[in-house]
């Protein structure tokens, strides 16, 4: 049972970003951004009610234009996002490096803490369900 839990527990969210990606491609009728042949869903126009891939290349267009809820800590905010950009760009191949990180390892090491959690959250739960039965 813990097998399946922890295989749901990763897929889960893989298969939920990929629905809602998917579902959202059919709203979307400006034409697709492209890099190197490679289409996105979004385009790269500049708009001021939406998000698009102009924030990719110019941020602080984003920070103006659709930062609502997090505008006050932009400071710290902006402190870790550009410092892990720029180690990213330190490795010497930023793509594969974020594909790495942030794809592949900063998610597995997400999903196998939440594991950890979930097993010594029933382990407690096990000892003094035992500890409870031992007092009697």
């Amino acid at each position: 049972m813990r097998i399946l839990r922890n295989l749901f527990l990763l897929i889960f969210p893989f298969l939920v970003m990929v629905l809602v990606n998917e579902v959202y491609r059919f709203k979307v009728a400006d034409p697709p951004y492209q890099f190197n042949g490679v289409k996105a869903i979004n385009s790269d126009i500049k708009y001021s009610d939406r998000c698009s891939w102009i924030a990719h290349q110019n941020t602080s267009y984003c920070k103006t234009h659709h930062v609502k809820f997090i505008k006050r800590y932009l400071k710290l905010t902006d402190i870790l996002y550009f410092n892990v950009i720029r180690l990213l760009h330190a490795t010497g191949g930023y793509k594969m490096a974020n594909i790495f990180f942030l794809v592949f390892l900063f998610p597995l090491i997400m999903w196998f803490s939440l594991i950890k959690i979930l097993d010594y959250y029933f382990l407690i739960k096990k000892l003094k369900k035992r500890n409870q039965s031992n007092e009697r």
